[in-house]
């Protein structure tokens, strides 16, 4: 079920096939809801600046409310990861290998393989976004029992081709890449993960123009960063009526995520005056790719 307005431009994406053929009576998994301020934090830095981390069934996601001089470093990290910079973002300072760049502004940033740290310059927000891979995360957050059991409906984590020019530190200042007709938000892939960031709104959604649509074999993390949200899901029919479920119609404050599972109907209807979304899939969504709207193509390329 895919119900896309006309005016709506993701209705003129080509459907992609499933990564794999799932038997209709696999169990669905539960979406995930969590608020990160609401909860204990997962970790404490020596400043003061907590962390929360929570996963899905391929990323992990790092949320920090960050005090300035605070040092993030990852040791034999084994794959690419990516912070993720909003209006509301602390500045920093990422050191991988010999490069070393200071962002202060919106950003999509891709940190290499191997030895990193990411510096806290000011006071705010720093969003850290890694794969499974990284093992010791997974199994800190706070939602980790709920991935005990692998999602046997989601795609698995296979990673695309490695970057034009190899694995380097690099720097996507989103002022270059400003909100443009014809393109669904500002997207951007590694080779273990896409992120979409969408428009700031400066009024709630309007009710009769949700965009209910389904995804086969990939799972979607709605990140909220500013505002207030309600995520909608329905769950399909299976065979096995014991497995059914009632629609989910719940309001989450931010910061928060939303783990949607495959093949969940859903929707999000921003309801405050004020609202961003930072949506991220793992690994890259093959239409969106196809469609051209991914900004950094050039540098990595699609399988």
């Amino acid at each position: 079920m895919t119900t896309y307005a006309a005016d709506d431009i993701r209705s003129k994406l080509a459907a992609a096939a499933p990564a794999r053929t799932v038997d209709p009576s696999t169990p669905i998994k539960n979406s995930q809801w969590i608020e990160f301020l609401s909860r204990d934090p997962s970790e404490t830095a020596p400043n003061g600046s907590r962390t929360w981390l929570a996963r899905a069934s391929n990323l992990v996601i790092a949320y920090t409310d960050a005090k300035a001089g605070d040092v993030f470093a990852r040791t034999g990290q084994p794959d690419e990861y990516a912070v993720l910079l909003y209006s509301d973002s602390a500045p920093v300072t990422v050191t991988a290998g010999e490069a070393t760049e200071s962002i202060a502004e919106e950003a999509f940033v891709v940190v290499p393989p191997g030895d990193s740290e990411v510096r806290v310059d000011a006071d705010g927000v720093l969003i850290r976004l890694f794969s499974t891979v990284a093992s010791d995360l997974t199994s800190a957050a706070l939602n980790a029992d709920a991935f005990a059991e692998p999602d046997l409906r989601a795609a698995p984590l296979v990673p695309w081709p490695d970057p034009v020019g190899g694995f380097r530190l690099r720097v996507y200042r989103l002022v270059d890449t400003p909100i443009a007709e014809g393109r669904f938000g500002r997207i951007f892939r590694t080779t273990n993960m896409m992120v979409n960031f969408l428009a700031e709104e400066s009024a709630p959604r309007p009710v009769k123009k949700l965009s209910p649509h389904h995804h086969d074999d990939f799972e979607q993390i709605s990140l909220a960063v500013k505002g207030r949200f309600v995520h909608h899901i329905r769950y399909p029919w299976g065979p096995d009526s014991t497995q059914w479920r009632e629609d989910e119609h719940r309001e989450i404050a931010t910061p928060s995520i939303c783990v949607i599972p495959p093949p969940t109907v859903h929707t999000t209807q921003g309801i405050g005056e004020h609202q961003q979304l930072i949506d991220i899939f793992g690994p890259p969504r093959v239409d969106f790719s196809a469609s051209g709207w991914v900004l950094n193509a050039d540098d990595y390329p699609a399988p």
